[in-house]
């Protein structure tokens, strides 16, 4: 089945490569809507997220049109990422533009130049955030992902994503490598941080009802005296993003760690800012909501009472 699979997702993926990006996207939208149509779980997901958060402000039928368009994106943004996986810079650069990304120039004035840590999220073509290291060769660019459990579709995805200048890290075996990497100067590392975080997540509101959110973003920050920013990908177009960086989110007061929660807190509502923005462009078909237990958002929670539980979330799937 794994050999299957795998000779079915090349095939699909040199498919993809060969045809225009544009093509890509509007056949990307097709599947999405033909998966609206038959993945009645996720689908349903979505519709209960979408009322969750805007019942109140949205009728049924604006909930179910929005989620029609979110399955439609997500379609878009996955066949696109299979494409602008072998596109060069010279070739993605008309169709992704970055704002003034993460301050560039501010911390290559520094000596060293300060560290940065972007606090991502499943925002449109989430994938073109490690393309970041194109537009910003001075750092050096990380992020992490976790490996799928069939081989040799893992392998493929690793081949994808080797094409960009950014390094990956298996979250879960490689650790050490991750340190070594944070301990050089001028580094920036993307983590997601937008999704379930499980029982050692922090319990913090996000679009007005309490979640389980992952403190790594926080805590990476503080413990490698990193900047911290989020980053969005907008969708501005069909095949064309733009990823803008926020202001930065403080992880001191006063000379002092501020609180894990307290600094996830100004993330959620970053995220919550850009997904009132253009609701459809967030990834709605995860249940960031589902039930089981997270750790109360205690303020005087800090580096070093969260870090045995944080979890540093992948870049992928």
């Amino acid at each position: 089945m794994d050999t299957l699979l795998y000779l079915i997702a090349r095939a699909v993926v040199g498919l993809i490569q060969a045809l225009p990006l544009r093509c890509v996207a509007r056949l990307g939208r097709i599947g999405g809507m033909i998966a609206y149509g038959l993945d009645r779980r996720h689908r349903r997901v979505a519709v209960e997220n979408l009322a969750r958060c805007f019942g109140r402000e949205l009728s049924p039928r604006q909930i179910k049109h929005l989620a029609r368009e979110n399955f439609r994106r997500i379609g878009e943004n996955f066949a696109c990422a299979a494409k602008t996986a072998a596109m060069t810079f010279e070739e993605l650069r008309p169709h992704l533009e970055f704002s003034d990304p993460f301050r560039v120039l501010e911390h290559l004035r520094q000596s060293p130049p300060r560290g940065v840590v972007g606090a991502i999220g499943h925002f449109g073509n989430f994938e073109l955030y490690s393309r970041l290291a194109d537009f910003a060769p001075h750092f050096k660019c990380a992020t992490t992902y976790r490996g799928l459990r069939q081989p040799r579709l893992d392998r493929l995805l690793k081949s994808l994503r080797e094409r960009s200048k950014c390094r990956f890290f298996e979250r879960r075996f490689e650790a050490a490598a991750l340190k070594a990497f944070m301990n050089q100067p001028g580094v920036m590392l993307g983590l997601l941080a937008d999704q379930h975080a499980g029982p050692h997540g922090l319990r913090l509101p996000f679009l007005g009802h309490d979640c389980s959110t992952s403190p790594a973003p926080a805590l990476f920050a503080l413990r490698y005296h990193c900047r911290l920013y989020t980053a969005i990908c907008y969708r501005v177009g069909l095949a064309r993003w733009r990823i803008e960086a926020g202001p930065e989110i403080p992880t001191t007061c006063e000379d002092k760690p501020r609180p894990l929660a307290d600094i996830m807190r100004d993330v959620n509502q970053a995220f919550e800012v850009a997904v009132r923005r253009d609701p459809a462009n967030w990834f709605w078909v995860h249940n960031r909501w589902k039930l089981g237990a997270a750790a109360p958002a205690n303020t005087q929670n800090t580096e070093s009472s969260a870090a045995p539980h944080a979890t540093v979330s992948a870049a992928g799937p």
